[in-house]
């Protein structure tokens, strides 16, 4: 879904879509052309939107709310998060409100240290890499989850201090499961209102798991046959309908693409008079099994 489509989603008197062609931010257009992801499309044309008339209205000597832009990033893994961050960092680099624009990627035991003292000095190594960009803390809530004597609170601290003291070129995100993350917000009083922003990331649709997995092939140059196409389509109904929530989304989708092409290739192999047509054509045998697809 485009932006300028979504200006249907909006009533009437509510804040406009983005025209991202009005300041050149080829991001958006990256986030365009992700599979699915409607809502999460929304929340960022919001946050986006909102931050540009809050620069605007400055410069025009008006009362701007400040731009307190840390966000909760909430859904099961392959659902676009981390894509999602790493574009949002790019789109806040191309509006001016970031000077790098980079995603560094953190978990646990990025942040957390073995002794007193260790935490604090590794947290604040990741914050100054992130400085210019956006800090994404995969699996945030594990750092409320080690009890009295984990050093995991000593790296929120240090996180939320960092938030004050860098906030005009730094965001962090913290991401995880849903339930998770509502604990973990619940673990530390000031932590809700230094994260106004919260996006759920939904599970992709088979439907939307098919186009991921056609735009996949498309981009490694591969060709499907009906009888493929089918059987894919298939696969992601059932997979749909009987995954565990936690299990793949997205990931599935590419665990599927790769041992399908590694199949094709063990298929080939021996033959020494491929045609370009050949090597392009993915059919039904070479796609893997349910249980290959997750191992």
């Amino acid at each position: 879904m485009r932006f300028a489509d979504l200006k249907n989603e909006y009533s009437a008197g509510s804040i406009p879509v983005i025209n991202h062609a009005a300041f050149g931010a080829k991001a958006l257009l990256e986030l365009e052309r992700l599979t699915g992801l409607k809502e999460v499309k929304k929340a960022i044309a919001e946050v986006t939107a909102y931050t540009l008339m809050q620069n605007r209205r400055a410069r025009m000597q008006l009362k701007a709310s400040p731009n307190v832009l840390h966000m909760l990033f909430k859904g099961n893994p392959g659902t676009g998060k981390t894509t999602v961050a790493r574009n949002l960092g790019k789109i806040f680099n191309e509006i001016g409100l970031l000077s790098k624009g980079h995603l560094v990627e953190v978990e646990r035991a990025d942040l957390v240290g073995e002794y007193i003292g260790h935490t604090a000095q590794k947290t604040r190594e990741m914050i100054k890499k992130s400085l210019g960009g956006i800090m994404f803390v995969d699996e945030a809530y594990t750092l409320a989850q080690g009890g009295d004597k984990d050093f995991g609170p000593e790296a929120i601290a240090t996180i939320v201090k960092a938030l004050e003291d860098y906030r005009d070129n730094l965001i962090v995100i913290l991401a995880g499961y849903s339930r998770e993350m509502e604990y973990f917000m619940n673990s530390n009083p000031g932590l809700r209102s230094r994260f106004p922003i919260q996006i759920d990331f939904s599970d992709y649709s088979a439907d939307e798991l098919y186009n991921i997995a056609l735009q996949l092939y498309q981009e490694r140059d591969y060709e499907l046959t009906a009888k493929c196409r089918w059987k894919l389509r298939q696969m992601f109904n059932d997979f749909t309908k009987w995954h565990h929530p936690h299990s793949g989304n997205a990931r599935y989708v590419r665990n599927v693409v790769e041992k399908s092409i590694r199949l094709q290739a063990l298929r080939l192999v021996d033959r020494h008079d491929l045609s370009r047509k050949e090597l392009m054509v993915i059919s039904e045998s070479d796609l893997p099994s349910a249980q290959d697809a997750n191992a």
